[in-house]
Order: structure tokens, then C-alpha cells, then sequence
């Protein structure tokens, strides 16, 4: 199991549009539907995304997070204007467009302790004084706390992280 972030290259506020953060959801979903991950929590900021996940199996021969990466990628190069891709274009020879930056990050969590903790943190992100993007972690959409407080808003693909760390 991994907390893992990835951060919109430039750390441009791409994802404060909540239509481009339904895309990084119906990925994970179908990252799950496929059991390719299974999600324990999530967070989508307006410039980067938290995840505490596991990787089941490969996508073809790719890790499923190079998948969510590269799917997203397309589909924020077909929703953006041509004056909002000049922000984003590269000279490379295998793409004209960098969204999100190198190297994600993984940690894996070796233990129950820091596992909760990276949830909290998560969940607790959009409050942070930098964002203040809600009042109460339940009331930001685009996480899973409310999963936490309600197994009812499960949006399909979310697992709770009692039920495999106790």
C-alpha cells in the first residue's frame, strides 16, 4: 500500500476546474473496475493529487499510476483551449504536452499508524490555510472523506483502510 502524489507540472492550478478532476476520478474508477488498484483514499487539490492506494497488477506493461497518468493527459489535452495547452507544451520527441510533473511520488506505508495518518492528512488538505477550500473535510467532493463518515457516498471504487490494517 502507497500514499502517492502527483502534481500538475509548474504547479498550475489545472485541476481547480472540477471537471478536470472527474477525469482523474472516472480513472481511478476504472483503474478499480479492471483490479488493477484498489483506492483507500484520495484527494484532488488544485494543483496536484493524493492518493493512498495499492497496485494490484499491471496495466498491460504499464504500473496503473503511469495509466492514470498518460489516460488523464489525453483527456486534459482534448478539454483545454489552445491558449490554456501553450502553458503546458514541451519539446520532446515522444509528446507536445507535459501536464503533470516527473517522478511522482510513492511512499509505501509500512504500518497501520502512518497509514491513518496519511488519510488524515489527505482528508485534512483542502483545509489547510493555503487552500481553505471548505470548512469540514466531508464537504470537499473530490475526497473521500465523506466515505469516512459515510460509507453510503462510496463513489463506487473507494475501499476502507479498517478493513485491511485494522
Amino acid at each position: 500500500m502507497y500514499f502517492w502524489t502527483a502534481t500538475i507540472n509548474g504547479w498550475k492550478h489545472l485541476l481547480a476546474d472540477d471537471n478536470k478532476k472527474e477525469i482523474i476520478r472516472q480513472s481511478l474508477i476504472h483503474l478499480s473496475e479492471r483490479g488493477l488498484i484498489d483506492v483507500y483514499g484520495y484527494v484532488m487539490m488544485p494543483n496536484h493529487v493524493h492518493a493512498i492506494w495499492k497496485m494490484n497488477k499491471l496495466n498491460g506493461k504499464e504500473m496503473p499510476s503511469g495509466s492514470l497518468l498518460k489516460f488523464t493527459a489525453h483527456k486534459f489535452k482534448k478539454t483545454l483551449s489552445e491558449k490554456e495547452l501553450t502553458e503546458f507544451r514541451v519539446v520532446a520527441g515522444n509528446k507536445t504536452h507535459e501536464f503533470w510533473q516527473r517522478d511522482s511520488m510513492a511512499i509505501e506505508l509500512f504500518t497501520p499508524e502512518v497509514a491513518w495518518q496519511k488519510l488524515d492528512y489527505i482528508h485534512n488538505n483542502p483545509l489547510a490555510e493555503k487552500w481553505s477550500l471548505v470548512k469540514d473535510p466531508c464537504e470537499y467532493t473530490f475526497s473521500s472523506a465523506g466515505f469516512y463518515l459515510d460509507q453510503a457516498s462510496n463513489q463506487g471504487f473507494l475501499h476502507h483502510l479498517g478493513n485491511v490494517i485494522g
